[in-house]
């Protein structure tokens, strides 16, 4: 049970009836939160409906004028008593994670440190957003440009990072001066409350952080028609972006959307094999390959391609297949329907030609949500795999011949998030930044992210940018003021 998993955090969560937040908003029955490694009954929590949505907006719009006109370095304080509060709660917080949402332990606490260090970042940013002069072109006017938050925030997180996608728009958002309303996944909403409870005692005021868990269509939906709210920031499939964009027209909201991703990686011959293999893992099979930054489609110049399969495929029989809390490579997949996809994904390449050279079926033995890591070679590109989105353990390989060819590959998809690129020639690789069509490209390397970098993606994969500077400035207006002193 949930008071015997968090033992500092239990006087709150384990109440069945929390909402988090301001206070309950109308509840609309239980929500069963069931481990994915185990099928095991975590919790059970309230949930609410378009009623409970319209209160937690009430609660918000009520608390902004007080938490705006705060001087901003007080609104910093609080910011900074929220980071140090995850921090202290940290296994607590990976150990919910793990629970609800499967991934091995050592994956989940350095999710709470990434989750914490946007925090901290936008305590800090929150004192920056200065008022800046503009040379006037007028005789006798003065010319101001102020920042001004741009009111309540709905913010609207998935389950494959479920502290992390929270903290990254919660804190640039309440470090601009705007109150928030939350809509956590329905997957994960532990980790949300816990982050409320914790947002609670860092001292926000009341309707300043707004949690509703519950069904996304009413709750989403009565918030994208609601005029008060006018920022949305959403992290999750295309699809549902498309849909939110629809939804949020006729109110004209703010919107920063961090859709799907299906990232290209790019080996050259040159290239340090034995890097470009250990870095083709990580960007795989992190989060058991649940990640909007995984790498979908490996390309591989032909003359190294056979020694990178094997390499690889090695590499990729070692990881590890278990439960979170025994800290494995990879763990259980969220949800069923995960694990049809990885399934549909791999018999639909075997059956265009590709060849499986490991995994490719669930690990029975350990569960119906476990799926072995699989590779896949001489993946064609009309397969499935090389267009759709896997979000699971399946790596598709196959060869390039030269630049023009590879770059045109990449580039020929509706998704734009990430690229990866391995290679020594600095020429090669200026023409290649240059030529993908990505929002980031990394270079020899994996890990990419963090708080101070805009993350974001071009074309379907999203608008706007989170973290950094500009994630901040996403919840912000510009109010130009020309004076005359007469």
């Amino acid at each position: 049970m949930l008071d015997d998993l968090v033992p500092c955090l239990a006087g709150r969560l384990a109440d069945p009836g929390l909402l988090a937040g301001s206070g309950d908003f109308p509840g609309a029955g239980r929500l069963a939160v069931r481990d994915p490694a185990t099928g095991d009954l975590v919790a059970q929590v309230a949930i609410s409906d378009a009623t409970g949505a319209a209160a937690a907006v009430d609660a918000a719009q009520a608390a902004f004028p007080g938490w705006s006109g705060m001087l901003p370095q007080n609104r910093a304080d609080i910011l900074h008593q929220w980071h140090s509060l995850i921090m202290e709660a940290k296994e607590d917080l990976a150990r919910i994670m793990v629970a609800e949402q499967g991934k091995p332990i050592s994956e989940a606490r350095g999710e709470i440190d990434y989750a914490a260090s946007f925090v901290r970042f936008y305590a800090e940013e929150a004192l920056r957003p200065n008022i800046e002069g503009v040379t006037s072109h007028l005789p006798d006017a003065e010319m101001e440009l102020w920042r001004e938050p741009v009111g309540v925030a709905a913010l609207i997180t998935p389950w494959n990072f479920p502290t992390a996608m929270i903290t990254r728009k919660a804190a640039a958002a309440l470090g601009a001066g705007c109150t928030v309303v939350i809509h956590p996944s329905a997957e994960t909403p532990l980790s949300a409350l816990a982050l409320a409870e914790l947002a609670r005692r860092a001292g926000f005021p009341e309707g300043t952080v707004n949690t509703v868990i519950g069904d996304a269509a009413a709750i989403v939906g009565e918030w994208t028609a609601d005029p008060r709210i006018r920022a949305l920031s959403f992290t999750g499939s295309t699809e549902i972006g498309r849909l939110l964009y629809r939804q949020s027209a006729d109110t004209v909201k703010r919107l920063v959307l961090e859709l799907g991703g299906h990232a290209p990686f790019i080996v050259f011959k040159g290239a340090d094999l034995d890097r470009a293999v250990a870095e083709g893992i990580k960007a795989k099979f992190a989060t058991s390959g649940q990640d909007c930054l995984g790498a979908n489609r490996f390309y591989i110049e032909r003359p190294i391609y056979d020694e990178f399969c094997k390499r690889f495929t090695v590499a990729v029989e070692k990881l590890t297949l278990s439960r979170g809390m025994e800290d494995p490579d990879i763990g259980p997949l969220i949800h069923d329907r995960a694990v049809a996809k990885q399934l549909e994904h791999v018999e639909d390449a075997v059956a265009k030609g590709a060849k499986l050279l490991t995994g490719g079926k669930v690990a029975t033995e350990l569960g119906p949500l476990f799926f072995r890591p699989t590779v896949l070679a001489d993946v064609p590109d009309n397969a499935a795999i090389m267009s759709q989105e896997t979000f699971g353990p399946v790596a598709a390989l196959s060869a390039f011949d030269d630049e023009a060819e590879v770059i045109r590959r990449a580039n020929d998809t509706e998704y734009g998030l990430v690229a990866y690129v391995h290679s020594h020639d600095p020429r090669r690789i200026y023409r290649m930044t240059r030529a993908l069509q990505y929002g980031m490209v990394a270079v020899n390397r994996t890990k990419v992210t963090g708080a101070p970098i805009p993350f974001g993606g071009m074309k379907q994969s999203g608008i706007g940018r989170e973290g950094a500077r500009q994630g901040l400035e996403a919840f912000t207006e510009i109010k130009y003021v020309c004076r005359d002193w007469g």
